[in-house]
């Protein structure tokens, strides 16, 4: 039985957290996870932002987006009008690859069932994909980021739900407070964030 599989069956989050926190389909990864870093989910938000992989601080902690890029997310979300209370958070991966290397696409195939279930569960009006592997994960092949930002995305991988692609926070501290990817990272927050709202 694959993941998807197992994960399609499941009825809420806190099942499917237990389930994949009991995940080895990569064995790579689960001889060097410290945790299965599965998510937030907020009942009632309408965003879902997805991220690549958990890094050495959410792998320590269990949590996503915690570390400096998690603080970088948690002030442009403020600027946007939002807290981390008004968002569930994904990882294409749950696992952190060792290194903080990129997701392999085995990884990433292994992987998917589990969010694509956690979409249908978290129930977001709209879903935030934090870099090019998330974006990825969203239009099932590879995109250039400069090509899609900018607005949503009706997906047939996500039916009714409207996609907004953008820069992954870690590009932002890499760019620097004047960079283009903080710049556009707030806008794109605003943006899914005013969407959301939209009756």
């Amino acid at each position: 039985m694959t993941v998807a599989d197992v994960a399609a069956a499941v009825v809420d989050w806190a099942a499917l957290a237990d389930l994949a926190g009991r995940c080895t389909a990569c064995p790579e990864l689960v001889a060097n996870r410290t945790t299965v870093v599965v998510g937030e989910h907020r009942p009632g938000a309408r965003l879902l932002l997805v991220g690549e992989a958990p890094g050495a601080d959410e792998d320590a902690r269990g949590l996503p987006f915690v570390g400096r890029a998690g603080q970088l997310l948690d002030l442009l979300l403020v600027e946007a009008g939002l807290s981390r209370d008004d968002v569930s958070v994904a990882n294409v991966l749950k696992c952190r690859p060792p290194g903080n290397r990129a997701p392999s696409r085995v990884e990433v195939t292994n992987c998917r069932g589990w969010l694509d279930r956690q979409v249908v569960l978290a129930d977001a009006r709209v879903v935030v994909t934090l870099g090019g592997t998330a974006a990825a994960w969203a239009f099932g092949r590879s995109v250039r980021l400069a090509d899609v930002r900018g607005r949503a995305h009706e997906l047939p991988s996500l039916p009714g739900r409207h996609v907004v692609p953008t820069y992954h926070p870690s590009a932002a501290l890499r760019f620097g407070p004047a960079g283009e990817p903080r710049r556009l990272l707030r806008v794109d927050l605003g943006y899914a964030a005013e969407l959301a709202a939209r009756p």
